[in-house]
């Protein structure tokens, strides 16, 4: 098996031959952005235990993988999530209340609460809205690759998946197509080892995802996707390379997802405890927060400081979501014709006083 590209060793020191080109404030800012999502995951959780939501989908252990995926890329370039790369859209200008207003799905929520909880929309920060139908992002993310390339616009898709994703049709559609026309389009697998309570060795019989690129005449990249440095590096290049002419990237960031699949998932039931000691024993904030410390870059004091005032923000974005209204009925056809039927005008118009 191709052991992944590691930056951050068990010392979590890096050469400085081998560090990324970011200056100090950008080096501290990978680590408050993974914490800040940390936070925020750990509120939400906590807002679905209380009935105050109906779903979410938790992060925590995949924060490297997509701090470092947003900071590698350009505002230009398009996101594609698969599941969790929600706080993508909030580092691109989605506010916290919205976001949070989409999973409790009120008024305030700019899907009027037609989507599921944590299916995040944000075109002006080029998010697009996600689908839980596993892997049709990935021939999403190729066509408007190839729509980039055809209109010259310079712009690389950066299409995300999970592990359980490459057994699925559009993963061959989606590559296959990426591959023969050279779109400028990176591939990144958030390998974290479960398609729900399937085991990675249990959907698909190679030992690791980047190898699965050879098939389509396209480089596969396997990173330690608990490195946020690694990781930045290494999908910062692939982008580089698609932007220049190059094609496509398939890049296996490989992690763990820590706690279930969904708030409406028991991993306990289906998975190791001493498997899951061990990858926590990777956690990618810790290993992160010790490089900061030895660059003297962060300290206690500052962490307890940033703590505070994120879970500060965080509650009155909690309060101003919670205080909209719920979602109007009208909304069921007004932003579905671009004229309402005048005959669904009318019945809106009855029901609404049948109600009072």
């Amino acid at each position: 098996m191709t052991e992944p590209i590691t930056l951050l060793g068990a010392t979590s020191k890096v050469a400085k031959k081998l560090r990324p080109a970011l200056d100090d404030a950008e080096l501290v800012e990978l680590y408050e952005e993974m914490l800040r999502i940390r936070i925020f995951d750990r509120r939400m959780l906590a807002l679905q235990r209380q009935g105050r939501i109906g779903f979410y989908g938790p992060v925590k252990g995949q924060e490297a993988a997509i701090v470092a995926s947003w900071k590698a890329a350009e505002e230009r370039d398009w996101i594609v999530p698969a599941l969790r790369e929600g706080s993508i859209a909030v580092l691109r200008g989605l506010p916290q209340e919205l976001a949070i207003a989409q999973l409790i799905g009120n008024s305030l929520d700019k899907c009027q609460g037609r989507q599921m909880p944590c299916h995040y929309t944000f075109k002006q920060g080029r998010y697009v809205a996600m689908s839980s139908v596993i892997g049709t992002q990935i021939s999403h993310a190729t066509g408007m690759a190839m729509a980039a390339k055809y209109k010259k616009t310079g712009e690389v898709v950066l299409g995300y998946l999970g592990d359980g994703a490459t057994s699925a049709n559009d993963f061959h559609c989606g590559l296959n197509f990426a591959a023969v026309y050279k779109a400028p389009v990176v591939f990144i697998c958030q390998n974290n080892h479960w398609s729900i309570s399937v085991p990675f060795s249990k959907q698909t019989k190679v030992d690791n995802v980047a190898i699965k690129a050879k098939a389509y005449g396209m480089p596969g990249l396997r990173v330690d996707g608990n490195d946020v440095l690694a990781t930045y590096q290494v999908v910062r290049e692939a982008i580089q390379h698609a932007r220049q002419g190059g094609g496509p990237t398939l890049v296996e960031a490989v992690t763990y997802r820590q706690l279930g699949h969904s708030s409406s998932d028991d991993p306990t039931r289906y998975r190791d405890e001493v498997e899951v000691e061990a990858w926590s024993a990777k956690d990618p904030l810790e290993r992160y927060r010790r490089f900061l410390v030895n660059e003297g870059l962060w300290d206690d004091t500052h962490e307890a400081e940033f703590v505070d005032r994120i879970d500060g923000e965080v509650a009155k974005k909690i309060r101003e979501a919670e205080a909209a209204a719920h979602v109007s009925s009208d909304s069921l056809v007004t932003d579905v014709f671009e004229r309402v039927d005048p005959r669904l005008s009318e019945h809106f118009r009855i029901a609404t006083q049948e109600s009072k």
